[in-house]
């Protein structure tokens, strides 16, 4: 049986591979969320949805653009954390912020965040001596304390609240919770696992110390905090009636993202809305396509723009800065001449025109 299973997976490495059965998988998600999406929302009065942002409560997307400010720069400690963990604590927290910040707002509109967020992170960090490898282990820990929060959340949620999670996956409750204590013994059993001795993975230069159980704590409680501000925006951006529990939202919310990020979509984008429409089917659709779009307002145009004019000023700053240099280095060489007697190079004259 086990040289059959062995045989299998060969075969499926060979003509199938898991990069193509995640491209596969990508479209499949978009495609029946692209469906679904078109069905949800036909014969939606757009009138009613521009009305529905129009009558949104001021108080409520102020509370909104906060809770997203604070998910954000909970982000900021994606980087810190994972700076940390490789052990280049020399670079300052006002970096790791940056990168933080404009590679999540940057990877989040895109999509495929690995490549595009690491590509701004490695543009940010090589200015201060970090490689390639190194980036890349900064991206696999800052994705690790992306999961664990996740995972915990999810564990936590769908454990206390399990009908919450059958809104999306259409399971009842008992198959939910046995999910939910199966997502926290997960996280249990790897938290002991590193708590119990050092532990690295991968070979040669990209071996990656992973953080022990003390640290791997400080990164669940990151990860939690930068879901629970994204979920308390969308909580202060849906319908106020039919009244929802936060549990309930926050279980629905950070399932769609999952989905989403599964589709490797730009922003979820249709995944994610399709997930929350459905799971949220007791809200006036207008009502709840109008909070949705506030939200992508909020959470991936704004931070996005302003990410793209930060790095923009940046490379401004960066090239004026090197042109300002070279000038600089230029009169430090024919001072340096000068003073050793060596004739600065004067401009060659040109004869007079015929």
């Amino acid at each position: 049986m086990l040289e059959l299973l062995r045989a299998g997976a060969r075969l499926f490495q060979k003509y199938i591979g898991w990069h193509r059965l995640g491209v596969l998988l990508s479209i499949g998600i978009i495609a029946v969320a692209v469906g679904i999406l078109i069905h949800k929302l036909h014969g939606i009065d757009v009138d009613k949805v521009i009305a529905a942002m129009r009558a949104t409560h001021r108080y409520n997307i102020v509370a909104a653009a906060l809770f997203v400010a604070g998910g954000y720069f909970t982000l900021t400690f994606y980087d810190w954390f994972a700076l940390r963990t490789i052990g280049r604590g020399d670079v300052p927290y006002r970096i790791a912020a940056l990168s933080g910040f404009t590679s999540y707002s940057i990877g989040h509109n895109i999509g495929a965040t690995v490549f595009t967020g690491g590509a701004v992170r490695y543009r940010i960090y090589s200015a201060h001596g970090l490689d390639a490898v190194e980036v890349a282990k900064i991206c696999f820990v800052a994705g690790l304390t992306f999961w664990l929060g996740n995972v915990t959340v999810l564990g936590i949620g769908v454990t206390i609240h399990p009908s919450a999670a059958g809104a999306i996956d259409h399971l009842g409750v008992v198959a939910n919770r046995l999910i939910g204590a199966g997502l926290l013994t997960v996280l249990a059993c790897y938290v002991a696992w590193v708590w119990s001795a050092p532990r690295e993975i991968g070979r040669g230069g990209w071996t990656v110390r992973l953080p022990n159980g003390p640290s791997t704590l400080l990164q669940v409680v990151i990860g939690i905090f930068d879901l629970g501000f994204c979920a308390l925006a969308m909580y202060m951006l849906v319908p106020g009636e039919p009244h929802i529990d936060f549990i309930t939202l926050g279980v629905i919310f950070v399932s769609a993202t999952l989905l989403g990020f599964a589709s490797h979509a730009p922003g979820g984008l249709g995944v994610f809305d399709t997930a929350m429409l459905i799971a949220l089917w007791q809200f006036d659709r207008e009502e709840l396509v109008a909070g949705l779009l506030l939200f992508r307002v909020l959470y991936y145009l704004v931070p996005f723009a302003l990410a793209l004019t930060i790095l923009c000023v940046r490379e401004i700053w960066l090239y004026t800065h090197g042109q300002r240099q070279k000038l600089d280095l230029s009169a430090v060489r024919k001072v340096t001449g000068a003073v050793h007697g060596v004739p600065a190079p004067e401009k060659a004259h040109r004869p007079p025109a015929p």
